[in-house]
């Protein structure tokens, strides 16, 4: 099961058809309110699934209440089909590549561009698991927008590997593949000498001298706008 943490999580869910089983909240009024300003479409689905609950309640189930004060459960997708949908050919879009990862938040905020940008999906490496809470959190619930997976650097999807290095050619001089595995490294060591090994390409963000990095989100955001630019809107 996928907590689902905060309105814009619940609301996110319920859009891109994840069975979410239960929700609570301890002000039942406030998330409707919220329904009828943000998300009108769902006003109905989310007035017959939230129950309302005492504040404390609420307080013992969740880790930290959400400022909207509502919570619910989901339950997570099929890896196989997420690999399914990572591994068809030909994609209509990239797939980003998380490279060991460290920072939940970052990662949250990834998958929500992915989502947004039309991506296929979000494939991790290492140890963080990509549906912590703090990251589907982070993330307002996009994960069911998008496909999201743990992988190891052997077992990535098909296609071409353009991997984010200072030392790579100029992005803005190229364009990106709808099948490339757009691959970021940690912000710190950037990618591994495995994963450099893999890389069809070496691909740098422009960059001011003597700043040494992106944070990651806004290095995947910069790679997806460029690839974007030069693509049709999904």
């Amino acid at each position: 099961m996928v907590l689902l943490d905060g309105f814009h999580a619940l609301k996110h869910a319920l859009r891109f058809e994840a069975d979410v089983r239960v929700a609570i909240s301890s002000d039942k009024g406030s998330v409707l309110a919220l329904a009828g300003e943000l998300a009108d479409d769902l006003t109905d689905r989310i007035g017959a699934l939230v129950s309302e609950v005492p504040a404390e309640t609420l307080r013992d189930l969740v880790p930290r209440v959400h400022p909207t004060r509502v919570a619910g459960l989901a339950v997570r997708p099929d890896p196989r089909r997420n690999l399914e949908n990572l591994s068809r050919t030909p994609r209509p879009a990239p797939v980003v590549v998380l490279e060991n990862p460290r920072n939940l938040g970052n990662v949250g905020a990834v998958v929500r561009l992915a989502a947004g940008f039309g991506a296929t999906g979000v494939v991790t490496t290492g140890d963080m698991d990509p549906w912590h809470p703090n990251v589907v959190r982070a993330a307002a619930g996009l994960h069911y927008a998008t496909a999201v997976e743990s992988l190891q650097l052997d077992d990535l999807p098909p296609g071409p590997v353009y991997a984010l290095d200072p030392e790579g050619d100029d992005i803005r001089s190229m364009v990106l593949p709808d099948d490339a595995l757009l691959a970021f490294g940690t912000e710190r060591h950037g990618i591994s000498p495995e994963l450099r090994k893999r890389a069809t390409k070496l691909v740098s963000l422009p960059m001011r001298p003597q700043v040494s990095s992106y944070n990651l989100a806004t290095s995947v955001a910069m790679a997806l706008f460029h690839w974007g630019g030069t693509h049709p809107a999904p």
